[in-house]
């Protein structure tokens, strides 16, 4: 399981190193009754378990060698920070928000033997995986991808996905899941507005 964050939702990656910045954002509850925070303090071993098969993923993916992590207690806080930072910023691509100022993260731009550009990480525990994390946004804007990796709209869940539909439209995780459900309260709230409003007309006949 390279994804654990991800693939614990039953969703598919992203492609690419951008499965990454998915994974990270899936790293926070889930709006389900047995969904953990991954990187919650006192939880360093359950953050470790998370970050082991999430890394050999990217590196997998973006066709790197072995890369190993080692967090620490004090990187925890960090990465909840980055999460919601990164969070913000597909928020504010969707709405014109305000501009997100990240944690700094060393990135190495090398030039490999094809005469490709490469972004590479640097640093140790959360420095190294906001760097990566970064350097996969910047790329996966350069592609056109970035745009497609988003937040359900149904708050209670807000589980990030990546959306494959072909106009790019979708706003929620799952269509029956959290499609279904917004779609029925709208539903019952229509009805309840048609309701009262036939209440209303009963009355005024009456009082005529």
């Amino acid at each position: 399981m390279n994804w654990p964050a991800t693939e614990r939702l039953g969703l598919p990656p992203a492609p690419g190193g951008l499965a990454l910045v998915q994974d990270l954002l899936n790293t926070a509850p889930a709006g389900r009754p047995d969904s953990v925070d991954l990187l919650a303090d006192g939880a360093l071993d359950r953050a470790q378990e998370w970050a082991d098969p999430a890394v050999r993923g990217w590196a997998a993916g973006t066709g790197r060698g072995d890369v190993r992590l080692t967090l620490a207690a004090a990187d925890l806080p960090e990465l909840r920070c980055l999460r919601d930072q990164v969070r913000r910023a597909l928020a504010a691509g969707d709405c014109g928000g305000e501009a997100v100022r990240f944690t700094s993260a060393p990135v190495v731009v090398g030039l490999a033997g094809d005469g490709t550009l490469t972004l590479e990480p640097e640093g140790a525990g959360a420095r190294w995986l906001a760097s990566a994390v970064l350097a996969e946004g910047l790329l996966a804007q350069a592609s056109g991808t970035w745009r497609r990796l988003k937040i359900c709209r149904n708050t209670a869940c807000s589980a990030a996905f990546y959306d494959r539909s072909r106009n790019n439209s979708g706003v929620w995780h799952s269509v029956r899941g959290c499609g279904n459900a917004a779609h029925l309260r709208a539903c019952r709230e229509r009805r309840r507005g048609n309701a009262g409003g036939e209440r209303e007309i009963e009355e005024s006949s009456i009082s005529l």
